[in-house]
């Protein structure tokens, strides 16, 4: 399945090896004007449920690059660690966690020592202050938040309970990196640091569990294929009360998907102490200082894509021959309307093939292709998702009437060019 799905990734456009005229990088992808799309659409439908569609959630973009002690403070200089083993025979790097035996699970080689390894990227500064000399990417997006609490604080004037999101890159280097894009050394997070009197943190922490379950099945993804899977005490990181899992059942066994996590009063508590900021909360009512306990849903943009992906993937045979079809949710379609000339050799098809297409541009984004027979036309369509086909044929140029063509079903609706626009536009509504 997972090779079906890398090849039609490359073939149509989603995902490229990166830097891959010079061999690649291992655990680094581009993606193509496909799978740009589709991440901006995954992108926009979470920032919709989790901001413009409620009124308790403001937005944030931090920097990737941060005061060197803000990793100490949160934990990250002295927790952030991997172990990992190197096999003596092939070379190979495990985690100590993916070996179940003694023995190297390629070759069955004698493995080393295990030995820890940070798993932040180092860069440095150029700048004249000692501090800045060593500075790190970031490995997760809470932290640029947690430091702009009291900005946020102090210019909306929250009360609680109340959250802050933000979409953006985090980096870590990992020891492996396998299984497409599941696991990347670059990737874009999408999390929200919700806070919370310490009283109510548990119902909050369930509360945002489900919620986030069901944005995963609103927008496809077979509930049979999700589940939620909570931490064991031994599992827990060292800031979290409690966290579980959204996973997914990949080709490759299920895995986390998102994570929901209950991290306490932890990371304002020590960003206070670090930066010599008081951090805390003023509750007016009660007339005392706190510090917030913070639930925290945190996804992967990456992960989500290669999730809707898998889902979406269908095969069926048609009338003897295979069809390859994304049944991807209308409103992740990375392309929402293609215009197929049915005789690409007939000017006047063309022509208004191209009118019908200046027509609806700008209000869908749409793909004209006029390379092949209509049956291999509708194929590149179905594979790649896009919900509606519109053909003009011969018919067209005398009664100035299309041919919609829906995805799933293939049922098939003549439609007036002059009504076209409307058309699509009420059936791609979500």
């Amino acid at each position: 399945m997972m090779e079906k799905i890398v090849s039609l990734c490359k073939r149509r456009g989603f995902i490229f090896q990166g830097s891959e005229i010079y061999g690649g990088l291992s655990g680094i992808w581009d993606y193509g004007p496909l799978g740009v799309e589709l991440k901006k659409n995954i992108k926009e439908l979470w920032w919709k449920s989790v901001v413009y569609q409620r009124t308790d959630i403001y937005g944030l973009d931090s920097a990737i690059l941060m005061h060197p002690r803000v990793w100490k403070a949160s934990g990250h200089l002295e927790n952030f660690v991997d172990e990992w083993v190197d096999c003596k025979g092939c070379k190979k790097r495990f985690k100590v966690e993916e070996v179940e035996r003694e023995r190297c699970p390629e070759c069955g080689g004698e493995l080393t020592c295990s030995r820890h390894f940070n798993l932040m990227f180092k860069t440095s500064s150029p700048g004249a202050v000692e501090d800045e000399q060593n500075l790190f990417l970031r490995p997760e997006t809470a932290q640029g938040i947690f430091v702009n609490f009291a900005n946020i604080l102090d210019t909306f004037h929250p009360k609680l309970p109340f959250g802050i999101a933000q979409i953006g890159k985090a980096f870590r280097n990992e020891i492996t990196t396998r299984n497409f894009t599941f696991r990347t050394r670059e990737f874009e997070q999408m999390e929200i640091e919700y806070f919370t009197k310490p009283e109510d943190a548990e119902r909050w922490y369930e509360y945002w569990i489900k919620e986030r379950l069901d944005w995963y099945i609103r927008w496809g993804i077979r509930k049979e294929n999700l589940r939620v899977r909570t931490h064991q005490k031994e599992e827990l990181a060292h800031y979290a009360q409690a966290c579980a899992d959204i996973e997914y059942k990949f080709p490759f066994g299920w895995k986390e998907l998102e994570g929901i996590a209950n991290r306490q009063d932890f990371d304002l508590r020590e960003h206070s102490k670090e930066s010599e900021e008081d951090l805390r909360y003023f509750d007016e009512k009660r007339n005392i200082s706190l510090f917030p306990y913070i639930i925290e849903p945190s996804a992967g943009v990456e992960r989500s894509l290669l999730a809707f992906l898998v889902d979406a993937y269908h095969e069926e045979e048609i009338k003897g021959r295979k069809r390859v079809v994304l049944r991807l949710h209308k409103a992740l379609a990375p392309v929402k309307v293609a215009i197929l000339p049915l005789l690409r050799n007939r000017k006047e098809v063309v022509e208004m093939a191209k009118r019908v297409r200046d027509l609806l541009l700008g209000d869908f984004v749409l793909r004209y292709d006029d390379t092949a027979s209509i049956g291999k036309l509708y194929r590149r369509q179905d594979e790649i998702g896009t919900p509606y086909c519109i053909t003009v044929d011969v018919q067209s140029l005398e009664d100035r009437k299309v041919t919609v063509r829906e995805r799933d079903t293939m049922l098939q609706e003549r439609v007036s060019i002059d009504q076209v626009k409307e058309y699509l536009q009420e059936r791609l509504k979500c």
